[in-house]
């Protein structure tokens, strides 16, 4: 019987195509110029499978990417260690790609689906099956179809496994008042502000923290920015500070913050320090431009070194 990896991150992956040294915002009918062009492997999928490996925690990536890319995107993975016997090669579709335009404290997307849209499909009859995928956790980095959400997640929960959640920016899923009751059956959730704000309708962090509650929501970290971190947790609202970082693209800061959250929370470090080690990650994520490429950097090695000797 094969050894289960301890997590397994299952949702949707991009080739990313980031644009940066720019003056200006694009707009309709005239061109800018970026002054830097970088291409990888892109997605909270990939990003945050890839940042846990650094860790040394076993993690195995659920996803579907086109036979455009397949091989490049296979390969580097696994040089972040990440595990790939279930990431599907799917005929009819690209890999899914992000134009990416990006600022050091702010970015804009322009995407399209390709493979992923066959991942929902594949990731539930999974699971039905009774395929476990992960031997401790399974995070989800992307937005569940709410109709088929509930059954998914009791049947991970039933194999046992917590499952954490992160959907991005899906305006329509955050709008759907249904969203509340997956929440309800979630062990972490994942968003930023203004994901936040958009499902509850609220601007300051601690009343968003407290409408979550009010909905039977026990545990949501909110990722501010460079403001750094606000959490429910088992009834209580704490904050941290944001850590100092020279930002240059903050593409994958979420992912790698979840990241930083999920490795201490699984080596069962108390709520607060997993906070902190978050946005430590989400911070020095900022200093290379892509995800992936800050996971390489002189400051990560030397925070994993800092880490492995607590």
């Amino acid at each position: 019987m094969a050894i289960l990896p301890e997590v397994a991150v299952a949702g949707e992956i991009f080739v990313d195509l980031i644009f940066s040294g720019l003056d200006a915002w694009p707009e309709p009918g005239k061109e800018i110029f970026a002054r830097s062009f970088h291409r990888d492997v892109g997605g909270g999928t990939a990003i945050t499978a890839c940042a846990l490996s650094t860790f040394g925690t076993s993690c195995a990536i659920f996803a579907c990417i086109g036979e455009d890319a397949g091989d490049w995107i296979t390969e580097r993975l696994r040089g972040f260690g990440v595990e790939t016997d279930t990431l599907y090669l799917e005929a009819a579709e690209p890999t899914a790609i992000t134009v990416a335009a990006t600022q050091p404290h702010e970015r804009a997307f322009l995407t399209y689906a390709g493979a992923n849209q066959f991942f929902e499909a594949r990731f539930a009859a999974a699971v039905r099956s009774g395929t476990r995928v992960a031997g401790r956790h399974v995070h989800l980095a992307y937005a569940p179809e709410i109709g088929m959400a509930a059954e998914v997640l009791d049947e991970l929960h039933a194999q046992g496994c917590s499952v954490s959640l992160d959907v991005g920016w899906r305006e329509g899923w955050l709008s759907d008042s249904r969203a509340v009751e997956v929440l309800r059956k979630v062990d972490i959730f994942f968003p930023n502000e203004a994901e936040a704000a958009r499902m509850s309708h609220l601007q300051d962090a601690k009343a968003m923290l407290e409408w979550f509650a009010g909905q039977g929501i026990e545990r949501v970290v909110l990722k501010l920015g460079a403001k750094g971190a606000a959490m429910l947790w088992d009834g209580r609202i704490e904050f941290a500070n944001g850590c100092r970082a020279t930002a240059i693209d903050t593409t994958g800061a979420g992912d790698c913050f979840n990241a930083g959250f999920l490795n201490a929370w699984l080596k069962g470090r108390d709520p607060q320090a997993c906070l902190h080690a978050a946005n430590l990650c989400g911070a020095l994520s900022t200093e290379s431009i892509g995800g992936l490429n800050a996971l390489g950097s002189t400051s990560w090695r030397k925070m994993i070194r800092a880490k492995e000797a607590e």
